[in-house]
């Protein structure tokens, strides 16, 4: 997936970025409904998720985030 492509962890200060906040949250939400038994569009989840990891990681890139 090209939105996770840009994900660098930084282990050596424990600091998170929030594309990396956000695509944990994300892949916790994501296996929330798979088990909630209720039915949802995964395809269109994962689309809006990669379209706004896409733009943190480019705000990131910018140093606006």
């Amino acid at each position: 997936m090209a939105a996770t492509d840009g994900l660098e962890s930084n282990k050596n200060t424990g600091v998170r970025k929030p594309s990396e906040e956000f695509a944990a949250y994300c892949e916790a939400e994501f296996e929330r409904r798979l088990n909630s038994g209720e039915k949802f569009q995964d395809a269109r989840y994962r689309k809006a998720m990669a379209m706004v990891l896409d733009r943190l990681i480019q705000m990131e890139g910018e140093g606006r985030s």
